[in-house]
């Protein structure tokens, strides 16, 4: 009678379910600071690259005017 009722159960066992969410969380453990590592990269050359506008700016301005703009503009 228990076999009987066990199969038309459906559905996940509770050792199925922590093993999934264990899975879940080294994968997360893992991924998480390769993520962030990204991250700072992607700022870090978004910084590059305004700098060098701002670098050809300032010489475009040069090129035009003989002399750099005040800093209080």
């Amino acid at each position: 009678m228990l076999k009987k009722f066990r199969k038309n159960q459906k559905g996940f066992t509770l050792i199925e379910l922590l093993i999934v969410v264990a899975i879940i969380g080294i994968l997360a453990a893992i991924a998480i600071p390769q993520f962030a590592q990204y991250r700072q990269k992607a700022y870090n050359s978004a910084a590059q690259s305004d700098l060098k506008n701002s670098k050809t700016n300032l010489e475009s301005y040069y090129a035009d005017f003989q002399h750099y703009p005040d800093t209080d503009s």
